[in-house]
């Protein structure tokens, strides 16, 4: 059971962050023509479709978008439920040689972005992997990074990050809640 703390993040603290990554993505990166951007389900991929209509909209750039489900690549599948549901992975171009921003909602150990590395190996061979999340709360199990990250947290490992947004939850918000105690 989760119990609320505070609100770590505003709608509109979320949408100039997602603008500002937008910016980032599209200075950084010098080969914008063979970049896409694919969201993690569930909650990388409106981070993902966001990017994607802010940098239309701002850096007059249009890159395809896509997402990917990493049920089957999750190590801990066996512990998480009897029967997962599975989404289905949505990546209607061609990976191989292309530069891929990776989008998800909060790094914590890097196990969601090890398993969505696994997945996209199974679609082809990328150039290169950037990865882009909208907050990193630390306590990293595997040696993995953000190369785009929107806010950066102090967290105890009592403490979870709890990101929502209209298309999943009904409201935008990134929430700090606390694991209460049995």
């Amino acid at each position: 059971m989760l119990k609320e703390k505070y609100i770590l993040m505003t709608e509109e603290e979320i949408t100039r962050t997602l603008r500002r990554l937008a910016a980032e993505v599209a200075e950084k990166i010098d080969d914008l023509e063979n970049t896409v951007i694919v969201g993690i389900k569930t909650r990388g991929v409106p981070i993902a479709e966001r990017i994607k209509e802010y940098m239309k909209k701002d850096h007059n750039v249009e890159v395809k978008s896509g997402s990917i489900d990493i049920t089957f690549y999750r190590d801990d599948l066996s512990l998480i439920n009897e029967s997962p549901v599975v989404k289905q992975t949505e990546l209607d171009f061609d990976i191989n040689d292309k530069i891929i921003v990776l989008c998800d909602d909060v790094l914590y150990t890097g196990r969601t972005v090890r398993a969505a590395l696994d997945e996209l190996m199974d679609f082809g061979r990328p150039r290169m992997v950037k990865l882009l999340v909208l907050v990193d709360r630390g306590h990293r199990e595997l040696p993995i990074c953000a190369d785009f990250i929107g806010k950066t947290v102090t967290t105890t490992k009592r403490e979870v990050v709890k990101v929502k947004f209209d298309e999943t939850d009904g409201k935008t918000e990134v929430v700090m809640c606390e694991k209460e105690e049995e």
